[in-house]
């Protein structure tokens, strides 16, 4: 039996990609949320992670590298009864969209960002990105990445991003279940999924992931954001999975909504002169 998003696109992952689990994952949670195709709009940039709006049968949107956030935030302020979903890898994420994700924390919109964190640029054959380890040994670094890994998550924690967590791809059903947790959250929602890339980072496997990884329990208190941090921080012997920090606060489209009608930006469009006129500031 197919699933209501199964597109017709042939895959173009190499076979074993962490991509898979991802796909389907998100495919999952989609439909036991209950959403249909139209309902959806996915949002992605340039590189293997980005095809993954293709393998989905919803609205698409496959922009330039590193801008996936803010065509997904324009699209959710004009229409938020979408949901909507920016999704692309730890480079065009992080890197060249870098920018646009530490804004983003700040103006907390409506969406849910998933990024696929296989700590190289698998499209463009291997080299280190900015979530490689420092000495990671690529073509393009044969003596060894000479930077510090980009901390995501304690980066989004320190600007009292909505909501974080962190994923991995080799366990579907429990990545199902932070999907659905961060689609049905009100606000920022980012999940950073640790991908592993079967053919250029021969270093973080399926094998040496689960030999770390582990998942919170009960007893973890998301809303605690010391607490958060220094789990954001833990890396190594020991990686915890699951929603790391949550804290809800006004979104970026409730602000823009107290000032405009909803149905002045969705039907009408927007009267900039008399916008400005009254004074409005939407972007500072």
């Amino acid at each position: 039996m197919g699933n209501l998003f199964d597109s017709q696109v042939e895959i173009a992952w190499c076979p074993g990609c962490g991509n898979f689990g991802i796909l389907r994952a998100l495919k999952g949670a989609l439909t036991e949320l209950g959403f249909s195709p139209e309902e959806v709009v996915l949002v992605s940039g340039i590189g293997q992670a980005a095809k993954l709006p293709h393998y989905i049968a919803a609205n698409v949107f496959n922009g330039l590298h590193g801008r996936s956030i803010p065509v997904a935030l324009a699209v959710k302020t004009v229409n938020p009864r979408l949901l909507v979903i920016a999704e692309s890898g730890d480079g065009c994420m992080y890197g060249e969209g870098g920018n646009h994700f530490l804004h983003a924390l700040r103006r907390n919109p409506d969406i849910t960002v998933i990024v696929h964190n296989n700590q190289v640029y698998g499209l463009t054959k291997g080299q280190a990105s900015p979530t490689s380890e420092e000495g990671f040994v690529s073509k393009a670094q044969p003596w060894g990445n000479l930077s510090l890994p980009l901390n995501p998550l304690s980066l989004a924690i320190s600007q009292d991003a909505s909501f974080v967590a962190r994923g991995f791809s080799g366990d579907v059903d429990k990545l199902k279940e932070i999907i659905k947790e961060a689609l049905t959250w009100r606000g920022f929602s980012l999940i950073d999924v640790l991908q592993p890339c079967v053919t250029f980072n021969r270093v973080n496997t399926f094998a040496w992931y689960k030999e770390r990884v582990y998942y919170l329990d009960d007893s973890y208190q998301p809303e605690d954001r010391i607490k958060a941090l220094e789990k954001s921080l833990e890396w190594g012997d020991k990686i915890p999975l699951g929603v790391i920090y949550q804290h809800q606060r006004p979104t970026f489209q409730d602000k823009i909504y107290s000032q405009i009608e909803e149905e002045d930006l969705i039907y009408r469009g927007v009267n900039f002169d008399d916008l400005f006129s009254r004074g409005l500031r939407l972007f500072i």
